[in-house]
């Protein structure tokens, strides 16, 4: 039992507010660079030097922000789901305060695919949208984020607000493999995995290399602007505590 005790304090403590504020400022230069360098190599190398397609031409070229983005938006809210049972059934601050900070950018993520999958629908499928399984369910998507933000918002008390909305994420989280496994239940106009960790890529290696590199550079910008918004949401959830108080008073006397 003491040793139960002394392992629950320990990750207590590593799971605080200021020991993740001090730990994120560590992991962020380790995502940022990645992330502007990737994204930079990915995008010129998908956009400019990947071969056209034998059969969309030069229109397949969305699926290098495309494909990233539809995996983030999927992923973000996993982590909003993984985040409320944190805080429902441990009730971990920290784990509120990155789930706040995550929705807003797992739901940009989820309306970049639904755009850039609307603007591919067009030459492909001769429409922008189509009521298939995949699109919708993806839709669906961006309303939960859309009503977890809005549950966050929607108490005076801060704690109510993180409850009510890890419920709705808890209740979300049904939604996501609908949408993975929506083009093998469903007969649908969207085309299947590009990738599958079972079998070979359906690409040839001078498309699906660029493409490997965006999904890593957008992986770590997801997780870098999240880490910056997290911090940004302990400092202020924090505001009274003595550490969080030294902070901002060090970081305005640094302007200085």
């Amino acid at each position: 039992m003491k040793f139960l005790k002394r392992l629950w304090a320990s990750i207590e403590s590593t799971v605080s507010p200021q020991h993740f504020y001090r730990l994120s400022g560590l992991w962020l230069p380790w995502f940022v660079w990645p992330a502007v360098l990737l994204v930079s190599v990915g995008l010129v190398w998908g956009l400019a030097i990947a071969p056209a397609d034998y059969q969309q031409g030069n229109s397949y070229r969305i699926i290098f922000i495309h494909v990233p983005a539809a995996s983030l938006a999927m992923g973000g809210y996993l982590l909003l789901a993984s985040c409320a049972v944190i805080t429902l059934v441990w009730r971990v601050k920290t784990a509120a305060a990155v789930a706040r900070a995550a929705a807003p950018v797992g739901a940009l993520f989820c309306l970049m695919a639904l755009i850039t999958g609307a603007l591919w629908g067009k030459p492909t499928w001769g429409t922008y949208w189509v009521w298939d399984a995949r699109l919708t369910s993806m839709l669906i998507l961006l309303f939960l984020y859309c009503g977890v933000m809005a549950l966050q918002q929607a108490f005076d008390s801060q704690s109510q607000g993180s409850k009510a909305a890890a419920l709705l994420a808890l209740v979300g989280v049904i939604n996501l493999p609908i949408i993975k496994y929506s083009v093998e239940w469903w007969n649908t106009l969207h085309q299947g995995s590009t990738f599958r960790i079972t079998e070979r890529p359906t690409m040839p290696p001078e498309m699906y290399l660029p493409l490997l590199v965006m999904f890593v550079g957008l992986y770590c910008v997801f997780v870098s602007v999240v880490l910056m918004r997290s911090r940004h949401e302990i400092l202020r959830r924090e505001v009274r505590s003595r550490w969080a108080q030294g902070v901002i008073q060090g970081t305005a006397g640094g302007k200085h």
